[in-house]
């Protein structure tokens, strides 16, 4: 019989705390703290999903892994400083599984699906625990909390991905009420930021002309972002398979470059957009996008 789990996850704290070890680990390791670990907790997280994507069982394994590895490090040093340890992380996620899913571990699971709306209870309970969370970091007092706008986005941290965090945000406004209340005035405001977006494209270039392409460029995403929202698509997902494509597709073009024997540099846009037409079709034939 392989190790358990239990026993697995025991060793590898156990292989956590020696390569922290001041005098016996390894030194990248032991100078390492949340700051310099956090860049690759995030890519870490970015690269399971890339595994999930391609559907590779495998490499999801592998990556799964290392996104754990970021977990446990990033409690050893918080074990190290005093502040908690990985079992206290293991018991905060349980104990808030649990109380966000009383129609599961209250009652019986009948009586929770003819009186509970799992997803209303889940955003309540998340409500209390941002209010309570507010008032525990003194932002607010008991009976405000939930009504300013700090307390309206608590928890939707800043150093989210940006289309992850505006997604966040927009999710959490229409949920208070601001929200248009069908699609089609999403649609005209995409039209909107796109012609002042536009518009500044055309004025005199300049420093000032900059910051407005700038600004207007981000106004445009944002309001992208919530068309994805209105029709139930995940922009970074979406993005992220518009990356493939594009990669999937410039490859058909610098293989039929090559089949010249020429440089992409060599030629003219024209004619990679022969191979580029090409890889679309192949991809109509194939069934895909």
């Amino acid at each position: 019989m392989p190790p358990s789990a239990e026993a697995q996850l025991l060793r590898l704290i156990a292989i956590m705390a020696r390569l922290r070890d001041p005098e016996r680990g390894c030194p990248w390791d032991v100078k390492q703290s949340f700051a310099t670990i956090a860049p690759y907790t995030i890519e870490e997280a970015y690269e399971v999903a890339d595994a999930i994507e391609r559907g590779d069982m495998d490499d999801l394994k592998d990556e799964l892994g290392d996104l754990l590895l970021q977990v446990v490090f990033h409690a050893r040093m918080a074990e190290e400083a005093g502040h908690f340890a990985f079992a206290d992380v293991a018991n905060a996620i349980s104990e808030k599984l649990i109380r966000r899913h009383p129609h599961v571990f209250e009652g019986t699971g009948e009586d929770a699906k003819a009186t509970l709306n799992a997803k209303a209870t889940w955003e309540a309970i998340k409500a209390e625990e941002r209010r309570a969370k507010a008032e525990r970091r003194g932002t607010a007092d008991a009976a405000a909390a939930g009504s300013a706008p700090r307390d309206l986005f608590d928890g939707i941290g800043a150093g989210l991905p940006a289309l992850l965090r505006s997604t966040k945000l927009q999710e959490r406004a229409a949920r208070v009420g601001f929200d248009w209340p069908t699609i089609d005035p999403v649609l005209e405001k995409v039209d909107e930021e796109l012609a002042e977006l536009r518009a500044e494209i055309a004025a005199p270039p300049g420093p000032e002309t900059d910051k407005r392409r700038f600004e207007e460029f981000g106004d445009l995403m944002f309001v992208v972002v919530n068309l994805g929202r209105w029709l139930d698509i995940d922009p970074e997902a979406a993005l992220r398979s518009a990356n493939t494509k594009f990669v999937r597709r410039m490859g058909e073009v610098v293989k039929g470059a090559a089949e010249e024997g020429r440089k992409l540099e060599e030629m003219r846009l024209d004619e990679m957009g022969v191979y580029w037409d090409r890889a679309k079709a192949k991809e109509r034939e194939q069934g895909g996008k």
